[in-house]
């Protein structure tokens, strides 16, 4: 540890800061914060299929959480569960004709703000955030 320097502090605060921007992309009122970030990644994987396991790896979620996300989402209009033909317990997840006319304001505000949190930060700073971020989340 710095000294004198939590670096699970700046996390949080970070955290907290993305998640009030992220919160105000969606503040048009048509979905959340939580699900303006669900639906930036559906919206960006139209051309592959998209299941609750999905969505839990890439958030990691728990299943309980991702699956009251989903059924919110759903009643919102936003997105709907479909069976697949090969296997009858999996239901895919699709976005909704809603969802898809805002597609370019979704995709386009997510990579706003991520142009604006990255500025100034060189490639090789970010590669280098990256490595480490995802070893503190293996050491967690």
């Amino acid at each position: 540890m710095i000294k004198n320097e939590h670096i699970s502090r700046y996390i949080g605060i970070l955290a907290n800061r993305l998640r009030r921007e992220i919160d105000a992309l969606a503040s048009c009122g048509e979905y959340s914060g939580a699900e303006g970030k669900i639906l930036h990644f559906i919206l960006a994987h139209t051309d592959s299929e998209i299941f609750q396991k999905d969505l839990e790896e890439e958030f990691g979620m728990r299943p309980s959480s991702a699956s009251a996300l989903i059924k919110k989402m759903e009643q919102n209009g936003l997105i709907t569960r479909e069976p697949v033909p090969y296997d009858g317990r999996f239901k895919r997840i699709v976005p909704s004709e809603k969802a898809l006319q805002n597609k370019e304001n979704v995709l386009h505000g997510v990579q706003a703000l991520e142009s604006r949190l990255l500025d100034g930060i060189s490639k090789e700073q970010q590669e280098q955030w990256l490595a480490i971020t995802k070893k503190m989340i293996q050491n967690l």
